[in-house]
């Protein structure tokens, strides 16, 4: 059985992939500051700013890694550069999790997997700093899979919304930013198809249709909570810009596609202490 070692298998996205992966591979993770993996012999403790990542990946012996990781962007940065040149040197395959902001200086247009990146904020330029040195791998040592908005009942952004929504408190919202989206589940899904095929190269993981993100949340919160909200509307430009991945050259089989509809479904069970 092939074993895959997911890094940052604690959080939201990485715990998915292992709930997903764990019954038909020899699956791992690392976990940080969550509680309860202490005796769980597959998870293992790792602390990107102290390394030690080389020993967890010797008593693992990985056939696929993917790189789930959250936390400072530097130390990021460096556990990446060792990765890349492990699996340049090794019997291995790296699956790097990206994002959509690789793209957040374009207007006008969503971007596809093998567009030019460019960005203006710090987290883009973080990313597509581990792309490009991904990047210089053989093609066949590594899938990059840039993900738009991803939501899912226990995801921090649908948690930060039910908070909102208790409170009174105003939903940030961006009238000017058009997106696609994803969920926790339809994500897991993708990635296992895509890992169960050995694929490679890039992959871009979103609804195949684009909403602004004020509408998407508007929907949302008239079919999850049923009750009026407050919003604050956030002008990040005066063009309407795109923050959405769509595949072209890389598409995945027509059952692991979907609708963004099909993601405000998935999130509209309504809460009994919200109605």
């Amino acid at each position: 059985m092939k074993r895959i070692l997911i890094l940052g298998a604690s959080g939201f996205i990485g715990n998915a992939l292992y709930k997903e992966l764990n019954s038909y591979y020899d699956t791992f993770g690392t976990y940080f500051t969550k509680k309860g993996y202490g005796n769980n012999h597959h998870f293992f403790h790792f602390n990107m700013e102290e390394g030690e990542l080389e020993t967890i990946i010797k008593e693992v012996k990985p056939k696929l890694i993917i790189s789930a990781l959250r936390g400072s962007f530097e130390a990021s940065i460096e556990t990446h550069e060792f990765l890349i040149d492990l699996i340049d040197r090794s019997d291995c395959r790296l699956m790097f999790l990206s994002s959509a902001n690789v793209f957040d200086t374009f207007e006008h247009f969503p971007s596809y997997e093998y567009d030019k990146t460019l960005s203006e904020s710090i987290y883009g330029r973080y990313k597509i700093k581990i792309e490009n040195d991904l990047l210089r791998l053989p093609s066949a040592k590594f899938v990059l899979a840039r993900l738009p908005m991803v939501f899912g009942n226990h995801s921090p952004r649908i948690q930060a919304l039910d908070q909102a929504i208790q409170n009174n408190e105003a939903i940030e919202v961006f009238p000017n930013t058009i997106i696609n989206v994803n969920n926790d589940v339809k994500l897991s899904q993708q990635i296992h198809y895509i890992i169960n095929q050995q694929l490679t190269g890039i992959f871009h993981l979103g609804s195949t249709d684009l909403i602004h993100h004020f509408d998407f949340i508007k929907l949302l919160v008239q079919k999850r909570y049923q009750r009026p909200a407050v919003y604050k509307q956030v002008y990040t430009t005066n063009q309407m810009s795109y923050l959405a991945v769509l595949a072209k050259r890389n598409k995945l089989p027509n059952n692991l596609l979907f609708s963004y509809t099909e993601i405000l479904d998935d999130l509209s069970l309504v809460r009994k202490d919200f109605q």
